[in-house]
């Protein structure tokens, strides 16, 4: 598992929906086979982009369906694993989700912090030993507060990345470079048998520079060639390419990864229906906040800055 995470971009996607908030499955299975076309080593579902937690089952089961259709059996299908906030008996849906997850054919689970149990390091990682159980590796999620995630302590990530099952972590801090070095530190010192796999879209190159071997962003839902290019350059050791591929993605992640936050997943459909990947009625949040009609064009202009790069394809 190690090995094919290595070196590899997982898109987290986002679902294709139509202003009522149903899925577009046409959308759907043709985003789904024009991304297996690209240079990623596969992609996450059901994570934050994909609003696994919001979206109905029914919803849910059919996005892994034409991702795993799709991306074959070369490619990694990485699906997320929690339940709402709100959610009674919350340790037990996430369960539920991960068994669906195996049932449904994803390779990997990506574990949504346990936010009712931050401030009790014990069922925190009772949590992720439930996870496990389900057979799936397990990704780690090191996730913001503020975007729903939990501040795990040093000595949580230490029982955490000792678990059997457990692959890596994804670190997603947004602006505390602080906790991402301390963090990449601590598993480059005490557990450098695991991954660390970015998620940080907006200092994306940095983030590789400190060790990060693979990347699981929402920022590669979209024009992910130039994106994948940059995180080969990162483990190959080319700088030249790695400095030219960052100053590019960064433009774009400036645009599409700022207030409001949750924005994002919006603009990262617009992003895909600029690029002709999904059409303009499929590019619908029905979670997301309301963005301007200026703000649309910005995106419109940084996407197509970043996919007229060669390493665009």
């Amino acid at each position: 598992m190690k090995e094919r995470l290595r070196g590899g971009l997982f898109p987290a996607v986002p679902v294709p929906r139509r202003e009522d908030g149903s899925l577009d499955g046409a959308a759907q299975d043709a985003y789904a086979r024009w991304m297996a076309a690209q240079p990623v080593a596969g992609a996450a579902v059901w994570v934050h982009t994909g609003r696994g937690l919001l979206i109905p089952p029914a919803m849910r089961r059919e996005v892994l369906r034409s991702w795993r259709a799709a991306l074959g059996p070369e490619r990694l299908l990485i699906a997320g694993a929690g339940a709402p906030v709100t959610e009674a008996q919350y340790d037990r849906h996430a369960v539920r989700m991960a068994e669906e997850a195996a049932a449904g054919g994803a390779d990997a689970l990506l574990c949504f912090p346990p936010v009712p149990h931050h401030s009790e390091p014990g069922k925190i990682v009772a949590y992720h030993r439930e996870l496990a159980a389900v057979g799936l590796p397990l990704i780690l999620f090191f996730l913001y507060e503020r975007a729903g995630g939990v501040t795990y302590t040093p000595e949580v990530l230490r029982e955490l990345l000792a678990l059997p099952g457990v692959v890596g972590i994804k670190m997603a801090t947004l602006d505390s470079v602080i906790t991402y070095q301390d963090v990449a530190a601590l598993i480059r010192e005490e557990f450098p048998e695991q991954m660390l796999i970015t998620g940080e879209d907006r200092f994306l190159g940095y983030s590789l520079l400190l060790g990060a071997q693979a990347a699981l962003i929402g920022m590669g839902a979209a024009v992910p060639a130039p994106q994948a290019a940059l995180v080969r350059a990162a483990v190959e050791g080319d700088g030249a390419r790695l400095v030219a591929l960052t100053r590019a993605v960064d433009a774009f992640a400036r645009v599409t990864f700022r207030a409001p936050m949750e924005g994002y997943i919006r603009r990262m459909l617009w992003a895909l229906a600029d690029t002709g990947v999904i059409p303009a009625t499929a590019t619908e949040d029905p979670d997301g906040p309301p963005l301007s009609p200026t703000e649309r064009e910005e995106v419109r202009r940084a996407t197509l800055a970043l996919a007229a790069l060669p390493d665009a394809g």
